[in-house]
């Protein structure tokens, strides 16, 4: 057997590829491997799915850009502590042939994992097990990521590459708690490596120790300067300036941070009640609980933006911490039990679909969750969708937080418009079967697919018709 030892930095490395941009009117962006004309709309490929788009949303196409890294998003609000990159600290013994038996036709082959620990030595064995398992990370499939990580710590309990994999799959399967000690194992083993402080920082700040992030992650540019871990610093450091003098109060769920001054002991008693028979109820209605307590933070207006660099139409936020800016507040108005069953809705749909929802569906679920009502904008937004002047599906799953308000507003508008839709045509039950098939790592559009058999073009034209149908005079 023909056997090697390789830097899975090299060897697991993503090369970028040339693509076509389509430059939209609105100022968005959508990067595509191809893109064809076809009648009135332009036709894209991304990956294994295509997509179309009126031609009168576009402004230009550009061929021979270079995509960036898409960060995933962990629902309210793009993520302000996703996952660093890292090159693994480690190297792993692999078989030059060893990466086409694991992975090939676009799956883990299983039976080819029983082989090699029927045949292999353990190395052999640690570095297919870890091959599927960055395969099934890579496409957001975390609970199978970690069972194959967790299958290659069982040949090899001390690899860094493999403790940090495993450290952020728990991560996004909303359990930190458990990822901490695999984390501070891979430290423990790799002193010097840049990537496993990095990592461990990721993890502390979600579980909510900001302070003890902040060193980790300057102990990583000690190592090695990164722009990024900079970046999270700066972050974690604004919130800890003005979280400095923050109290806690805990309930079963939740843990409340809140500065003593701004808020009565009323208040906080009435919103870890409201909050408790919220969750009580998302419970009941969605069937499942995230596994950790779940943070929420009471901030001033002005301390609210300087800590999420937020944009002016925001009203609260969920970046895996529930944040809200409550000034002048001293009851929870039915106002403000709508913004926290919205914001919390998030955390269920995190954990359904392990973070990696698209934007679209999380604001329209956590929007009819409140529960909100299009009521007088949905004449004007069946209006647009008849002059195909709606913002396409397929350009909403990233982020909304550098809309403008105008756009925001069309953008949740219309979101909440597909989750009345399917909720009305197929019931509840489906938007749960389509987050599940997203959280298995499904595209979007796959999982729209294997639901209500629509791709993103059709979910387009159905509600437009039902929006002309509730509201269209």
């Amino acid at each position: 057997m023909l056997v090697r030892v390789i830097s899975l930095f090299v060897f697991l490395s993503v090369v970028s590829s040339y693509a076509e941009v389509i430059h939209l009117k609105n100022g968005r962006t959508i990067w595509a491997d191809k893109v064809r004309e076809k009648g009135a709309q332009i036709e894209y490929d991304v990956g294994d799915d295509t997509y179309a788009i009126p031609k009168s949303l576009i402004e230009r196409i550009e061929a021979g850009g270079v995509p960036p890294e898409i960060a995933s998003s962990s629902g309210g609000a793009e993520s302000s502590h996703d996952l660093p990159a890292f090159a693994p600290a480690d190297q792993i013994v692999v078989d030059v042939d060893l990466p086409a038996k694991i992975v090939h036709d676009g799956h883990v082959d299983v039976d080819a994992l029983s082989e090699l620990e029927r045949n292999a030595n353990p190395e052999i064995v640690v570095a297919g097990y870890f091959l599927a398992g960055k395969y099934e990370f890579d496409k957001g499939n975390m609970s199978q990521a970690r069972r194959y990580f967790d299958n290659a710590l069982r040949f090899q309990p001390n690899s860094p590459t493999v403790l940090n994999y495993m450290a952020a799959a728990l991560v996004r399967l909303g359990t930190a708690k458990e990822a901490l000690s695999y984390a501070e194992r891979s430290t423990r083993l790799a002193p010097n490596s840049a990537d496993a402080y990095a990592v461990l920082g990721f993890v502390q700040f979600s579980c909510d120790r900001n302070n003890d992030a902040i060193r980790s992650w300057k102990r990583s540019l000690e190592l090695r300067p990164d722009a990024a871990v900079q970046e999270y610093i700066t972050r974690a450091q604004r919130e800890a300036k003005a979280e400095a003098d923050f109290t806690e109060r805990a309930s079963n769920h939740f843990t409340l941070r809140f500065e003593g001054q701004q808020t009565s002991d009323s208040l906080r008693r009435s919103l870890l009640m409201t909050l408790e028979a919220e969750y009580d109820d998302l419970v009941r209605v969605l069937g499942v609980a995230p596994h950790d307590s779940i943070s929420v933070v009471l901030y001033t207006d002005k301390a609210f933006f300087d800590v999420t660099q937020a944009p002016s139409w925001s009203g609260a936020l969920n970046d895996g911490r529930l944040r809200i800016p409550i000034n002048g507040v001293d009851t929870v108005t039915p106002d403000l039990a709508r913004v926290l069953k919205h914001e919390l809705a998030h955390s269920f749909v995190n954990q359904i679909s392990h973070g990696r929802c698209p934007q679209w569906l999380h604001e329209g679920i956590a929007q009819a969750i409140e529960p909100k009502s299009l009521s007088n904008r949905g004449q004007r937004l069946a209006q647009l969708f008849r002059a195909e002047q709606e913002i396409p599906f397929n350009t909403l799953e990233g982020s909304f937080m550098n809309f403008s308000s105008p756009e925001a507003v069309l953008a949740y508008d219309e979101s909440l418009a597909a989750v009345q839709y399917i909720s009305d045509t197929y019931g509840l039950s489906e938007l749960r079967r389509i987050l599940e098939r997203i959280g298995e790592g499904s595209s979007t559009e796959s999982a729209l697919r294997s639901t209500i058999h629509s791709d993103y073009r059709q979910l387009q034209n159905e509600v437009g018709r039902f929006l002309n149908g509730k509201y269209g005079s």
